[in-house]
């Protein structure tokens, strides 16, 4: 099953400073058919104007994973971390049992992202944080994990639940695969526009997909994809 959730029916509100679009059910948006997808609770299309942002709020029990694609993300924390994340990187914020942050784009120009929520494993355990670059050359034509809660994906950031965030780039004509099994999964192409299993995505379209076991995606056009596979 492949269920494309096109960009122009996801939920949303314009703050001004952020104009947010919602694939689940978010804030003020509510949709009983979009609360989640397995694990996966909140997936958010964010672009924030300059030098605004997140004030300090609190988290708790939530593996929050943030995919920069334009600009860049200023992150502080009750634990004293601090860090600036650009396009293209990953950051991860495992809540745990409580943790309060704030997230400014500082830069002269908007910062668009994705922030992907997924339930944990289980509830409490101490917060942390972490960023790492992944270069687009190095995911060229294959998916490249950039969070998961495996032991073996030792390049990735760790996230405390048995899923993965994975992405590639992929060239006009390019297909990569992917081994979704019996998991869940939610595709959205950052850029582009791609073919997965036959069925046609659009541009920051989700795709919500069971019951598929090998994940085949052409790109019609240059592309810039984001998958959450999750148990």
């Amino acid at each position: 099953m492949i269920e494309v959730r096109t960009f122009d029916s996801l939920g949303g509100a314009n703050h001004g400073w952020l104009d947010a679009k919602h694939h689940f059910s978010f804030a003020d948006y509510h949709d009983p058919k979009r609360m989640g997808w397995g694990p996966l609770r909140v997936w958010n299309d964010d672009t924030i104007a300059p030098n605004s942002g997140f004030p300090p709020h609190p988290h708790a029990n939530m593996e929050i994973i943030t995919y920069v694609r334009k600009g860049a993300i200023t992150h502080q924390d009750s634990l004293g971390n601090k860090g600036r994340t650009e396009a293209g990187d990953v950051q991860v914020m495992s809540a745990g049992s409580g943790i309060r942050h704030a997230e400014y784009n500082l830069e002269d120009g908007e910062t668009t992202l994705f922030q992907i929520w997924i339930m944990p494993n289980k509830a409490g355990g101490q917060p942390s944080w972490g960023a790492k670059p992944f270069p687009k050359g190095d995911r060229a034509g294959k998916f490249v994990t950039l969070a998961s809660g495996f032991d073996n994906d030792n390049d990735a950031l760790p996230i405390r639940t048995q899923g993965r965030v994975v992405a590639a780039t992929l060239k006009a004509g390019e297909t990569a695969e992917y081994e979704l099994g019996d998991r869940y999964g939610y595709l959205v192409p950052a850029t582009g526009r791609v073919e997965v299993n036959g069925v046609t995505v659009n541009t920051r379209d989700g795709a919500a997909i069971r019951d598929v076991q090998t994940l085949r995606v052409t790109a019609l056009e240059d592309a810039e994809l984001v998958l959450v596979d999750a148990a």
